[in-house]
């Protein structure tokens, strides 16, 4: 009898038949066996979203409900960015930090009063995120976790207004703005946002509702796309993935996220450490890099500078900063952190932390199982598609 402890069953979607019986290929992913793709493949799903319009169940994502006297302003003064920048009504990209800076999560927070704050944090962190919440909450704040009552659905592509038109859905409001709306007696919440880089929405509803909501995406005429097609849509614009771009050591203002710190703010987790960070200038940022010839970007591959190919520069017992991960002792200046064939430019892309002195521009090469691949550093988005 074997004494290794038994696998934890995958957790599914309220949609999992659904996608079974669309002949999804399905993965694991943060504990969840979601749709990768059907059969139609990811370069068609792809193209859906870019063209016409894509619908993507996205439900690993967590949700966490903030609630009580001063909510809103308890997560202003936990998340990184700040709450204040929107009213009622908007959503906002942030960040859960530790208080050396490192990126917990990133997610999104839907401000519906000043009591009530919406958390949408990554699958394999929202218990995390919900935990230090809980623990920092004021006696009156309820932190409650509520990732298993809601599925998530995201409709993305120029033709997504058209399918919330079709199905009565709220469609004509702003950008990283939600409303509400009551389908069939449950109450769904319609973002405008997404993952993507083109228009589209993110609907939070209730399990019992999702299916047949989920079905009426599809007769509306939307695609349905797994999750190799979001990654490599999501990589043509350059957003990052935590747990790759983001993560406990990578932090945001090595990522260039400055954007989603509320600077300004008296206090949120981790201030002193990014304000130190950016005062001395942090030693790697976080940059695009551009294919210029054959050959597949994917993460942790060696960025090497052709320029410091110099044997006598690169003699290990003349600089002991050489980076034991480079090939023959040549010198490391980067790795990458996500990498893809971009379906849309055709040719590879990927996501990489560099040594401070790149910039956009810069002509450096991968590591490519021991083959050259040349890059030029770009900043991101690769594509010129604009959710706004």
């Amino acid at each position: 009898m074997s004494d290794l402890p038994e696998p934890t069953p995958l957790l599914t979607s309220p949609l999992h038949t659904r996608h079974a019986a669309l002949g999804a290929k399905f993965a694991e992913f943060a504990g969840w066996d979601m749709p990768l793709q059907y059969p139609s493949g990811v370069l068609a799903e792809h193209q859906a979203v870019r063209t016409r319009v894509g619908v993507f169940d996205v439900s690993h994502l967590g949700k966490v409900w903030v609630r009580g006297p001063g909510a809103a302003a308890f997560a202003n003064r936990c998340l990184a960015n700040d709450l204040d920048r929107i009213g009622a009504g908007g959503a906002q990209y942030t960040l859960c930090l530790d208080e050396s800076g490192g990126v917990v999560d990133d997610l999104i927070a839907y401000r519906f009063s000043d009591d009530e704050v919406f958390l949408i944090p990554n699958a394999a962190n929202t218990a995390e995120v919900a935990r230090r919440l809980s623990e920092a909450a004021p006696e009156g704040i309820e932190v409650r976790d509520v990732h298993h009552s809601f599925a998530v659905i995201a409709v993305q592509g120029p033709d997504s207004p058209g399918i919330l038109r079709y199905l009565g859905l709220p469609h004509d409001h702003d950008y990283m703005t939600f409303r509400e709306h009551l389908v069939d007696h449950a109450d769904v919440i319609v973002c405008r946002s997404g993952y993507t880089g083109e228009t589209g929405y993110e609907l939070v509803v209730p399990n019992e509702a999702a299916g047949d909501l989920w079905d009426a995406m599809l007769v509306a005429g939307a695609a349905p796309c797994g999750l190799g097609a979001r990654d490599t849509l999501r990589l043509e614009m350059g957003y990052p993935l935590h747990g790759q771009d983001l993560s406990m050591d990578i932090t945001p203002v090595q990522a260039r996220l400055n954007w989603a710190i509320g600077w300004d703010k008296p206090e949120f987790w981790g201030k002193a450490a990014l304000e130190a960070e950016r005062s001395a200038g942090p030693k790697r940022r976080l940059w695009g890099l551009e294919a210029t010839g054959r050959g597949v970007p994917r993460a942790h591959m060696t960025v090497l500078d052709p320029a410091l190919n110099d044997p006598a520069l690169n003699d290990p017992a003349n600089d002991p900063a050489l980076n034991d991960a480079a090939p023959d002792g040549e010198r490391a200046v980067g790795e990458t952190t996500s990498g893809t064939h971009a379906p849309t430019l055709k040719k590879g892309v990927a996501l990489a932390l560099l040594d401070a002195a790149y910039k956009p521009g810069a002509e450096l090469e991968l590591d490519v199982r021991g083959r050259r691949l040349p890059v030029r550093v770009v900043k991101p988005p690769f594509t010129a598609s604009d959710p706004h």
